[in-house]
């Protein structure tokens, strides 16, 4: 641990799904929640890790306030600036795993900064062994379905938590070339928020994938939204297993990898003003999708330090307001990307982003 000031304000993406709901229940059994794919998860090959276990947190229920308020007390300790809550509005008020974060609110604790991120995609199978097998469809109704998405969340903007820049209120959105008119979309959420007394919004587009090897989505800024976030894997990560090597080597073959260095894409990030560096300390999705899942190997929280400051570098001659870097994420533990202690490296993921946030330069 150090006193030294940060470098960048972390925002860490916070996924709700680690209590019981009754669509779980019915999808894929009672007392369903992402612990359940955690602990059942194997070694598919010699030098696999698997499973990970959570340490100083234990497999907490996000039901208890207790959790979420020793959650933000260690992201706090370790420089963490907000949690980005994913929101889930499907259209026509559907919403899922909600609850959480409506607690949050309500209480008005715990004192940790938040924002939203709206993870805007329909829910299928895929990641549970039933890839044809649509769950929750997310639509996009229109105008009106927009003012009742925004009215739904606008005590949130309204919290003296909420994280804001330039006193606009933060918020994501993970898919924006899934939106059927972002323009349309940017602008009447910035007509609504200003009619609602707000400054307006910080509008925030992901637009590479999760390991910032291509762009689905390359017209934020042109569309309005304030930054566009590009993804970095973990530095020096050595490569990819089973079905997911096969999609890898297909889409280099379509010529969709723009960044071909492992410094490129943070030379990208630091000459375009409104792009943003996200960081993850690593990645396995075998625990939810077994032989289909995704593995980056080679991973140590070392590596993600460096990563870490790689990243914070690029934001160094930008306002301070401005200096975000988003981590993905505090708790996907199905994924293999987490901040919070394991049994394997204890604390090491979170001393890592603080050591990475303090020093600056690659």
């Amino acid at each position: 641990m150090t006193d030294d000031p940060l470098a960048a304000r972390a925002i860490a993406f916070y996924l709700p799904q680690y209590h019981p709901i009754p669509e779980n229940d019915e999808w894929w059994g009672p007392g369903f929640t992402e612990w359940t794919n955690v602990t059942r998860a194997k070694r598919l090959f010699p030098s696999h890790k698997q499973p990970h276990l959570p340490a100083d947190l234990g497999f907490y229920d996000l039901r208890l306030p207790e959790a979420r308020e020793a959650q933000a007390a260690l992201a706090a300790e370790y420089g963490i600036a907000a949690f980005c809550y994913w929101h889930y509005w499907f259209g026509a008020g559907s919403q899922i795993l909600e609850r959480p974060f409506a607690e949050v609110l309500a209480s008005g604790s715990p004192s940790l900064p938040f924002c939203l991120g709206w993870a805007n995609e329909s829910w299928s199978g895929v990641w549970h062994g039933a890839p044809g097998r649509i769950l929750r469809e997310q639509t996009y109704l229109g105008a009106e379905d927009d003012q009742r998405h925004f009215d739904a969340i606008l005590p949130a903007f309204r919290d003296e938590r909420y994280f804001r820049v330039n006193d606009k209120p933060v918020f994501y959105v993970y898919r924006p070339h899934l939106l059927p008119d972002a323009p349309a979309f940017v602008e009447r959420w910035q007509v609504m928020a200003r009619a609602a007394g707000l400054e307006g919004l910080y509008l925030v587009a992901e637009v590479t994938d999760s390991f910032g090897r291509w762009m689905p989505y390359t017209s934020a800024i042109e569309d309005g939204f304030d930054a566009g976030v590009h993804m970095r894997h973990p530095a020096d990560v050595h490569g990819v297993r089973g079905f997911s090597m096969r999609v890898m080597r297909k889409l280099r073959q379509l010529e969709v990898y723009p960044y071909s260095t492992r410094d490129e894409l943070w030379d990208q990030v630091r000459a375009h003003p409104q792009w943003q560096p996200a960081v993850l300390p690593n990645w396995d999705s075998t625990p939810r999708s077994h032989r289909r899942g995704f593995v980056l190997t080679g991973a140590t929280p070392e590596r993600f330090a460096t990563n870490v400051a790689a990243a914070v570098e690029t934001l160094q001659d930008r306002p301070e307001q401005e200096r975000l870097l988003w981590v993905k994420s505090w708790n996907e533990w199905a994924e293999g990307n987490y901040l919070e202690p394991d049994q394997e490296y204890g604390r090491q993921w979170l001393e890592a982003l603080r050591e990475g946030l303090t020093r600056r330069g690659r």
